[in-house]
């Protein structure tokens, strides 16, 4: 139904194979885009690295958004290397242990505020650096969470900063929509990510979730990826601002 050939997509927040980034990264690419992938660190590097080369990445460099001056060496690659931007997939999000664990109003100043940084406002430093390189438009897609609306258990500190980020998908879809830059967020259900492994009893939210949806079943990265690649397609051009949950129905039950 539609094509990615020729697009150039980064996509920032592979740890493994069950990464929902990663999901999106073999979607992109068998629509035909180029990808540029980035790992966190020299001790992710050889867990991301072979994903990237399995997927014939032009672009393959460490990025830690909280590092000053990394996102700017990898967008200084891009213009080097592509000249220009068509997508970026933002798939990163990080709270202090202490902070994770514990209730939203103990929340420690400083752990809020790197939860804050790290998980949307990294988002929005990437969309003002891919803004030049995409004259004819493109896409920005963050990953969001049900948590972001509705209390989940356990979920704590990551769902005001959920928020903020949709919140920040909605104004920046507004302040770029006359340059053709759509921005989305993708809200999948509860996945077995490494990320999600911090979350206290994260399993028994994944086994309410698939209990409750009318699918009974968990969204998996491969559909994280099949939605991602439509609205970074030309078919999904007249798309944006919005929170897409892709979660079989859950986020429509009580």
């Amino acid at each position: 139904m539609f094509s990615l050939a020729g697009q150039k997509i980064l996509v920032v927040g592979i740890a493994n194979e069950h990464s929902i980034a990663y999901g999106c990264a073999r979607a992109f690419r068998a629509q035909g885009a180029d990808l540029a992938v980035t790992w966190l660190n020299d001790k992710a590097e050889p867990h991301v690295r072979p994903l990237a080369e399995d997927l014939g990445a032009e672009i393959m460099m460490p990025l830690d958004v909280s590092q000053p001056g990394q996102l700017e060496k990898v967008f200084d690659k891009i213009v080097a290397t592509w000249g220009r931007v068509d997508t970026i997939l933002h798939s990163i999000a990080f709270a202090p242990r202490d902070d994770l664990h514990g209730r939203v109003i103990d929340s420690s100043a400083e752990g809020f505020a790197k939860a804050m940084d790290v998980s949307v406002h990294s988002f929005l430093r990437m969309i003002r650096l891919a803004e030049p390189l995409m004259p004819a438009g493109g896409t920005c897609l963050s990953v969001s969470f049900h948590g972001s609306t509705r209390v989940v258990r356990h979920y704590n500190v990551m769902g005001p900063v959920k928020a903020a980020l949709e919140s920040s998908v909605r104004y920046a879809a507004a302040e770029l929509g006359e340059k053709g830059i759509r921005v989305h967020a993708l809200s999948p259900g509860p996945l077995a990510t490494r990320a999600a492994s911090g979350i206290d009893h994260f399993d028994e939210l994944m086994a309410e979730a698939a209990s409750r949806a009318p699918t009974h079943h968990l969204a998996t990265i491969e559909d994280v990826g099949a939605m991602a690649a439509f609205l970074a397609s030309p078919e999904a051009r007249n798309l944006t601002g919005g929170v897409h949950d892709i979660d079989g129905g859950y986020s429509i039950t009580a």
